[in-house]
Formats: structure tokens, C-alpha cells, sequence
């Protein structure tokens, strides 16, 4: 092979090289709990806490919310699963949107798959206690403290 097409070649390498390099391509993962508390009247509002573990160290979150719709009662709701495309635990600090609807009396599970505004997803799984009755959108805010 001549010179010109095997430094083209090397070339053409390190551009496909470069690409596979992009930042989510270097995200990494970890592991998250959280418990969270719901009540409300039309207007609802949340609050809770957790762990985020993340590379064998665990850091304390806080989580607060609102929400909007046809809400009516109180819950509990013990969320655990995993956080990826982070690079660090402050990116799981951050804004997290959903819309749902459910209704608990006595205890419920189900599972949530929320993204924030840095690129972090939550893959979630929980279980719920309570008596609430939910048709809603919902703002989560969670902080690495």
C-alpha cells in the first residue's frame, strides 16, 4: 500500500475512532434508591430522600416535588433501580417530568423510566402504599447533597 493511502487510511481510523469516543460513549452508571411521599388536593406535592451509589460510594439525594391534575389522598412510594448515562453523581442532580395515572389503596407497584436535562435515565421499579387516586403531571426535583 502506498504511503498517501495508508495515512488516509489512518486518518479515515482515528476519525471512526473519535466518534465512538463521544461523551455517552464515556457515561457510566450506578445504583439508586429513594423513598417519597405524595399527597395532595388537585394540587400535590412530594418530598423524600435516597442513595445514589455510585462507584462504591454512596451520596444522600433529596427529592421535592409538584403536581397538577386530579390528585386525591397521600402515598408512600420506595423506588429502587439504576441511573445511567452519568459521569458523575452530580448529574443525577436535576428535573425530572412524568405524567400518570394510577390509584393505590392499600399498596401498588410499578415501574418509570425518567431522563432529566443533562441526559441522566432513571430506570425505576416501586411500590406503593397509601390511599391516592392520581391523574396528573408531576416535576421532580432531586439534589445530590
Amino acid at each position: 500500500m502506498p504511503m498517501p493511502r495508508l495515512r488516509a487510511a489512518l486518518v479515515a481510523l482515528c476519525a471512526v475512532a473519535g466518534v465512538a469516543a463521544t461523551p455517552s460513549a464515556l457515561a457510566d452508571g450506578g445504583s439508586i434508591s429513594f423513598r417519597v411521599v405524595k399527597a395532595g388536593f388537585v394540587i400535590g406535592g412530594s418530598a423524600g430522600s435516597g442513595t445514589l451509589n455510585f462507584h462504591g460510594r454512596n451520596f444522600h439525594l433529596s427529592i421535592g416535588g409538584l403536581s397538577y391534575g386530579f390528585t386525591f389522598g397521600g402515598s408512600v412510594i420506595n423506588f429502587h433501580g439504576s441511573v445511567s448515562n452519568i459521569r458523575g453523581p452530580s448529574d443525577v442532580a436535576g428535573v425530572y417530568a412524568a405524567g400518570g395515572v394510577g390509584a393505590a389503596i392499600g399498596g401498588g407497584a410499578g415501574a418509570i423510566v425518567l431522563t432529566n436535562q443533562k441526559g441522566a435515565v432513571l430506570s425505576l421499579v416501586g411500590h406503593q402504599s397509601g390511599l391516592i387516586v392520581a391523574a396528573d403531571l408531576n416535576g421532580m426535583a432531586i439534589t445530590v447533597d
